[in-house]
């Protein structure tokens, strides 16, 4: 197995303590790479690094050079996106075919934000004080720890890091430690694309041993994370206790909405798409199906119809649909989900048990699952489950639809189903949802802002709205004026 380093400083470097783990691949169940098992030691190295380097090189470059070293990273991702999505599926378990789709998409992110780093203006303000000049500047907050998942590690990181790069701060990156290793090979980029050391710092390890070490550090500015709405609190708890800005984005419970008018076959493929691909570890999983009564038992036909030729197996292999679960403990944690929904009194449909198929051979599989009967005040369908499994309830009218899709405390995305412009968009304003997609799903690009409503999270990613959340706005006054006011007055 190949030992990897942590990037500290513009070195690579064994952890302090000299430990590691392993990482495992979901396919074999198998160990196949070790990573450094850092620790607060390891976190204070790099925050000081991280805090030198925004003082220090990277202050003094101007925005458009920091701009261009954007663009070149883009360039080196677009190179090296094949070996990087290999990475990524052995390290996660996720398609490979997904996963180059995702890296070859993931450059566009650093030349959209390379194009904006130089473009951050301030403004002059018509104020109403007398022979006084005001302005404003658009300034980074300092250094940025970014805490990202393993279901799409260099996505996920690209959301955080081409914007708090482009608007001038430093970055400690903490990758899950399920999927640090693609984390690691994308380092190299940083260090070949020409940014100066001590920029961005990837520091691998626990939550508990890394990540709250590098929330509370007094160096740290500000903190973004992905992940579930559990650490998510957790997490900002511990931001709080610095007054730290945090962008948070969290878990999901989105409602797909078919209603009686749709384009049946469309929606099908929609459903299917929404919970299905990634295996269901995605935030945005459309885990709940909301059909209107008069279609359901039709539309239920076709969705078991198509959903029962999901093919398994080696993710590595361009045909295969469905991966296996990431890691040992959420594969558990989905049965568990899929007992207490039989207990609950859910019928299952299709599937609902680990999946035994030769093509699985070892691998964390469950098959494709599909509950009916399903009562909205079940845990099936409030709770996120995370895996591959779909809980279907009926609805009469837009009421009843509105109710149950805004019946959780998650507010992150919604999908809906109608040929009805009128309809698409009194939904769109009723859902309480950070993202709603019409007659399409899992749709996401660098120019949209992308966050959630309630506890799926706080704060935007992507779009010009993801800029701002790593910049902070300072007024600037000049008296032009030739008087002496009152000292013992406020102006």
């Amino acid at each position: 197995m190949k030992k990897h380093r942590m990037l500290i400083g513009g070195a690579w470097r064994d952890s302090a303590s000299g430990q590691w783990f392993e990482s495992v691949n979901p396919f074999t169940a198998e160990p196949w790479a070790l990573v450094p098992r850092g620790s607060k030691n390891d976190v204070d190295i790099a925050a000081e690094a991280a805090k030198t380097a925004f003082h220090g090189d990277w202050r003094k470059l101007t925005a458009t050079a920091r701009g261009a070293l954007l663009r070149k990273l883009a360039d080196l991702i677009a190179c090296d996106a094949e070996r990087l999505a290999r990475v990524e599926t052995t390290d996660n378990g996720k398609l490979f075919a997904e996963m180059r789709a995702q890296l070859s998409y993931i450059p566009q992110w650093f030349h959209y934000f390379g194009g904006l780093a130089d473009k951050l203006e301030g403004r002059v303000i018509p104020i109403d004080k007398p022979g006084v000049f005001n302005f404003t500047r658009e300034e980074p907050l300092g250094v940025v720890a970014a805490i990202t998942p393993w279901n799409s590690p260099l996505l996920l990181a690209a959301w955080k890091l081409a914007p708090a790069l482009a608007a001038g701060n430093t970055v400690v990156w903490k990758p899950s430690e399920f999927s640090s290793v693609s984390a690691l090979e994308f380092g190299e980029l940083f260090e070949r694309a020409g940014f100066p050391p001590g920029v961005v710092n990837i520091v691998t390890g626990y939550g508990n041993e890394v990540g709250e070490p590098l929330i509370t550090h007094p160096d740290v500015a500000k903190v973004a994370f992905t992940g579930g709405d559990r650490t998510g609190e957790h997490i900002y708890q511990l931001a709080a206790r610095g007054i730290k800005p945090v962008t948070l984005e969290l878990g999901g419970k989105s409602a797909n909405i078919v209603f009686e008018d749709a384009h049946l076959d469309s929606a099908v493929n929609g459903v299917v798409s929404g919970i299905f691909a990634a295996t269901g570890q995605t935030c945005i999983a459309g885990s709940r199906a909301l059909i209107q009564r008069s279609i359901h038992d039709t539309f239920v036909e076709r969705l078991l119809a198509l959903a029962k030729t999901a093919r398994m197996g080696d993710p590595q292999d361009l045909t295969t649909q469905v991966g296996p679960i990431t890691t040992q403990p959420q594969y558990q944690k989905v049965l568990d989900y899929i007992r207490i929904a039989k207990e609950e009194g859910a019928v299952c449909r299709l599937g609902g048990e680990a999946a035994r198929r030769a093509e699985c051979k070892s691998g964390w599989f469950v098959e494709p699952t599909i509950f009916t009967g399903v009562d909205p005040k079940m845990r099936i369908a409030n709770e996120e489950v995370f895996g591959p499994v779909l809980s279907i309830i009926p609805f009469d009218d837009e009421d009843e639809a509105v109710r149950i899709a805004n019946g959780t405390v998650y507010g992150l995305a919604a999908g809906v189903w109608t040929t009805s412009i009128r309809r698409a968009l009194l939904m769109s304003e009723r859902l309480e949802a950070g993202t709603v997609w019409i007659n399409t799903y899992r749709a996401v690009s660098y120019m949209s802002p992308f966050g959630g409503y309630k506890r799926s999270g706080i704060g935007r990613e992507s779009g010009l709205d993801a800029i701002r959340e790593y910049l902070q706005t300072k007024s600037v006054w000049i008296d032009i004026s030739e008087s002496s006011p009152n000292p013992f007055v406020m102006r």
